[in-house]
């Protein structure tokens, strides 16, 4: 059975900048970048260029890596040119093979936070999108507030993602930017919207966490047949986070049916260092890791119960869902009274 490819896009650097209290330096921009290589994503964004010096610093010095280094920015301004935006236009002059730009998809934020009309809208996500392929790159479109704006006029929600996908874009990424869509609307919607005429291998996700729902969320647009996941190490990001990669990538690859029907770059390997990246950047961050986190915590696979340990020591099995080991992670036994007497 030939296995269907999964994109796996890593905005840490940009979207997981906005975390309030995280500020990367230019040094540790880099390090994270060749981490994140390593693991083996398709894309890292590596921030928006000319919107603060550090990311305009770390793409005059990015390193060498297979992944695709993407740019990010936003649609070009009403009553302009896309080829004289001066905002647009540094993003451009990143040089970057891939440049992701947002765009808004909600009418209510159109009319009201852009002031702009509908049609000048859609003006501005086409002539923008058109830009980026007329000069060679490879152009995604994130389709910002996208869920509450299908769910208010999904007629106009649909037209947007249509002049993006005209226009070229090899990527229109389905946007919960507010986080509060919950997985089964996501999975509904995202088979409106290939049913509409935007196909699937052309369709990403990019959730928030503030339903504590980005993981399922992601996993749930999958099984709808979006074929790109974004999200940051350890669930980084605004408010409450975006959908966690470190959670993600070894669900797709442990787990089914996701393990038997997708493929992503991520190899058996690799995926052993996903403790380390998880940890490598807690320690940028001056964190202490979060002991719970799912397969990378310290405690993923404590088992302090008698009535647990005394199970494991016969067959791991009994209480492991995988092997830690697979992860880059390791089983804990801790001696305290709840040890039993096994």
């Amino acid at each position: 059975m030939t296995k269907t490819r999964l994109s796996l896009y890593d905005t840490t650097l940009r979207d997981g900048q906005q975390t309030q209290g995280v500020q990367f330096s230019t040094a540790e921009k880099q390090a994270i970048a060749t981490t994140l290589d390593q693991l083996g994503v398709d894309y890292i964004e590596g921030g928006w260029p000319g919107a603060n010096p550090t990311d305009s610093a770390f793409f005059d010095a990015a390193p060498e890596t297979r992944a695709r280094l993407t740019a990010f920015g936003m649609t070009k301004r009403a009553g302009r040119s896309a080829e004289n935006d001066d905002v647009l236009a540094a993003v451009m002059n990143a040089g970057t093979a891939s440049i992701c730009l947002v765009g808004k998809t909600d009418i209510f934020h159109v009319e009201t936070a852009l002031g702009i009309t509908p049609d000048e809208n859609l003006e501005n996500i086409s002539a923008s999108i058109a830009h980026i392929v007329k000069q060679g790159r490879e152009a995604l479109f994130d389709a910002e507030h996208f869920f509450d704006g299908y769910a208010r006029d999904p007629a106009y929600t649909l037209d947007c993602l249509k002049a993006a996908h005209q226009a070229g874009a090899r990527w229109i990424v389905l946007c919960d930017t507010n986080g509060g869509t919950l997985p089964h609307r996501i999975a509904d919607v995202v088979s409106d919207v290939i049913a509409a005429g935007i196909p699937g291998e052309r369709l990403g996700i990019h959730t928030h966490n503030d339903t504590e729902n980005a993981v399922a969320g992601s996993l749930a647009a999958v099984d709808a047949g979006a074929r790109q996941i974004q999200g940051t190490l350890n669930g980084l990001g605004e408010r409450c986070g975006n959908a966690n990669l470190i959670a993600l990538i070894p669900t797709l690859l442990l787990k089914e049916p996701y393990a038997s029907r997708y493929q992503t770059g991520v190899t058996p390997e690799a995926l052993e260092g996903i403790t380390m990246a998880s940890r490598q950047l807690d320690e940028i961050l001056n964190r202490v890791p979060m002991k719970q986190s799912a397969y990378v915590g310290a405690s993923a696979f404590a088992h302090k119960a008698g009535l647990h340990a005394s199970a494991i020591v016969k067959d791991p099995t009994t209480y492991e869902h995988i092997d830690p080991a697979s992860v880059g992670n390791a089983r804990i036994i801790p001696m305290s009274n709840q040890a039993g007497q096994s």
